[in-house]
């Protein structure tokens, strides 16, 4: 006897393999989006970081952050420029007195030996490195006894160069010419010219007044003359180093 199934089951049997499929289908993950393994879930843009992930963001050290620094700037120059003058305490070291001194014979006594007076200058002190004046000395030299007061006068062309460091102690080159009388007692028995060169460094106390030193080398030329014990000096180039001790102060002209 041949079975027939009930009527309606067929529909029903055709209806379940469908829904088993369906749901295959919808579990398998599409091609090309395989997943990998270990790889933590994106977060949409927006969404809450869970709690452990946000503890393992904070435990991350943070990059350095550079200090942001300030460099000092100084003020530009103030391009005054300025009438100098002032006084220096100044002293003459021989270093050769040259033919005016022989090394043997009767003139062997050198009457023209180191000595200290006082220095008087005045300039034009322009708003950039330069300086430019001019000055008279006058020292009281060891003649040995030969002058009962040998005075030996300058009057000198000078300038200056002082380069801009940013302090108050500058440091500055200065040279110059001129001319020279030497004899007794503010006489002038002989005289000749002059040259010099040398270094100095000058602080600022204020706006308008300066302190320095200086030292400079300073070759003489002398002509010949007779002094006063009746020798006859010859013409002679003498050699001096030069060191000065000096108060300045500045009027000012304009300003640039």
């Amino acid at each position: 006897m041949r079975l027939r199934p009930p009527p309606g089951a067929l529909a029903v049997a055709t209806i379940a393999a469908g829904a088993l499929l369906s749901s295959i289908a919808a579990g398998a993950p599409p091609d090309g989006d395989d997943e990998v393994e270990g790889a933590l879930p994106s977060a949409a843009p927006g969404a809450a970081l869970p709690a452990q992930d946000a503890d393992a963001v904070s435990a991350q050290p943070l990059p350095p952050v550079k200090p942001r620094v300030e460099l000092a700037t100084r003020p530009p120059p103030l391009h005054v420029e300025y009438a100098q003058y002032g006084v220096a305490l100044a002293a003459e070291i021989s270093l050769d007195a040259g033919a005016a001194c022989p090394r043997s014979g009767p003139l062997y006594s050198c009457i023209l030996g180191s000595g200290g007076g006082l220095a008087i200058r005045s300039g034009y002190r322009s708003p950039g490195p330069w300086y430019f004046g001019g000055a008279y000395q006058f020292t009281k030299m060891d003649s040995s006894n030969l002058y009962r007061l040998g005075i030996f006068q300058q009057l000198r062309a000078e300038m200056r160069y002082l380069p801009d460091i940013g302090y108050r102690a500058a440091p500055y080159f200065s040279a110059g010419i001129g001319g020279v009388i030497y004899g007794n007692e503010w006489g002038a028995e002989t005289g000749g010219a002059l040259i010099f060169g040398g270094v100095g460094v000058e602080l600022e106390v204020s706006r308008r007044a300066v302190l320095g030193v200086s030292c400079v080398y300073r070759p003489v030329l002398l002509a010949g003359w007779k002094d006063t014990a009746n020798y006859d000096r010859a013409t002679a180039i003498a050699q001096f180093v030069g060191f000065e001790l000096l108060l300045e102060v500045r009027t000012e002209l304009g300003r640039r």
